[in-house]
């Protein structure tokens, strides 16, 4: 038993493994325990998590009330197939969400994650359309330079190039417009409201092209997430994208996985630029982690026309609805509203954002600062003036999250910003619960691991 225990410690350490990692050629530190906002590993090394993992642990790693929530429900039912059964949890998360959510979401369809979430939206509003008799519609229109899952269907919505160019042959026919880029995009003599409506109209201009009536929906995230580095829109840019869904009769999809749940200050990232979806995608901050639940959500008039039609949605996944990722989920967002941590969000999102600009806003290195609430993205560049971006060759995403792992910081570094191909950014998304403190140790440690990721690559 001595040799297995051994042989199983190396494992988990990396030196030999039968777990098939992401990364396959990296020995990475087991996280052992959770500490509010950090991560315990087995060597007893604590790493502040300022990044969430992807944007998930809203509120931090050992919360006891969701802890308890979750204890509770396993002792009464763990799981029950929602073919046969609906449960309280889900029943009661469904009226949490609803009762909050924008416009006239009404619906909520529990699924295990992002990718599940988008996924089921897209189907959705295919089906919508074929229960309506309008089944030449078969086109979504997105965004370049976002991301939407992994699944193929998210995938082919998504604009991230790099993680779909291996699957191109594979992936349904999309098209794509440009993101709302205001700090590459926006030309000098124009103003952030006049370059917004110019760039939503690119999706009328495509609708033109294609023909309206063959398109489902117009896909976005209302702050991009990790392809572009929380980059938030200009103000307007999402009222006309609204006001041009409707007059060409598609649905309007809004990608919240990442940006949601309060992640950005207002509960759904959309309140704050006015607009409300038909459907709407949603995870990370709604379980912050502690069991795997993404939802789609959607109006009454979609869910509708498919109980008054076949009265059957033709899409599914065995763990949809699970009570306990339903019951922990519903424990986060109670904790969320009870303990008032939306005011907190924007609060520490205000001094994150001052601080990151007293640390890094003068840097040679530094372009842009940007985010809103606690969702914040730093681009690097070559030159600030010109904003030429660094050597791609560099890889200096990945210098930057080694040195960050040095210095106890976990944060998402992300390359191809810019095209998918150039351009590098950092995303921060810290737990919901964080103090001055953390805020301070956020942007110390951020800071010095850019610095010296910058002298690593030979740029500084």
């Amino acid at each position: 038993m001595g040799l297995r225990l051994r042989q199983a410690r190396e494992c988990s350490r990396g030196s030999m493994t039968h777990v098939f990692h992401r990364q396959l050629k990296a020995a990475m530190p087991v996280a052992a325990k959770g500490d509010g906002p950090y991560i315990v590993d087995t060597e007893g090394k604590k790493y502040i998590d300022a990044s969430g993992g992807a944007a998930v642990s809203c509120l931090g790693h050992s919360h006891p009330r969701v802890i308890q929530a979750i204890k509770d429900q396993v002792d009464q039912i763990a799981f029950a197939h929602t073919g046969f059964f609906t449960s309280e949890p889900a029943e009661q998360l469904a009226d949490h969400l609803v009762s909050r959510a924008p416009g006239q979401i009404n619906h909520v369809y529990f699924v295990s994650g992002g990718s599940e979430a988008v996924e089921a939206s897209l189907k959705l509003a295919r089906q919508y359309f074929l229960e309506k008799g309008e089944g030449q519609r078969s086109l979504f229109i997105a965004r370049r330079q976002s991301y939407h899952g992994n699944t193929l269907g998210a995938l082919s919505v998504g604009g991230n190039e790099w993680r779909r160019t291996p699957f191109a042959p594979m992936l349904i026919d999309a098209e794509h417009v440009s993101p709302c880029y205001g700090y590459r995009d926006r030309q000098p003599d124009e103003s952030d409201e006049a370059y917004g409506l110019r760039v939503a109209d690119e999706l009328e201009s495509r609708l033109k092209e294609v023909g309206p009536e063959k398109v489902i929906a117009f896909v976005a995230e209302p702050v991009v997430g990790a392809t572009a580095g929380a980059l938030a829109p200009v103000p307007g840019y999402f009222k006309r994208i609204r006001e041009i869904c409707d007059k060409n009769g598609i649905l309007l999809i809004l990608d919240e996985v990442m940006c949601g749940m309060g992640r950005t200050g207002t509960l759904f990232a959309c309140e704050q630029d006015g607009v409300a979806p038909d459907l709407l995608a949603t995870a990370k901050g709604l379980g912050a982690g502690y069991m795997p639940i993404g939802a789609m959500m959607c109006t009454s008039e979609i869910y509708d026309t498919i109980r008054n039609g076949s009265g059957f949605f033709q899409h599914g996944h065995t763990y949809m609805g699970h009570p306990t990722a339903c019951a922990a989920a519903l424990a986060v967002q109670r904790a969320i509203e009870e303990d008032d941590l939306l005011a907190n969000v924007r609060t520490m999102g205000d001094k994150l954002d001052a601080a990151l600009h007293d640390r890094l806003g003068n840097h040679a290195n530094i372009g842009d600062i940007r985010g809103r609430g606690l969702f914040r993205g730093i681009e690097l560049v070559a030159d600030r003036v010109s904003k030429e971006p660094l050597d791609p060759g560099l890889k200096i995403d990945g210098l930057i999250k080694r040195e960050a792992m040095e210095r106890g910081l976990i944060c998402y570094p992300g390359g191809g910003t810019i095209d998918g191909k150039q351009g590098n950014h950092v995303l921060l998304a810290p737990p919901f619960i964080i103090n001055e403190t953390h805020v301070a140790e956020i942007t110390e440690k951020l800071g010095d691991s850019i610095e010296a990721a910058l002298r690593a690559a030979g740029v500084a």
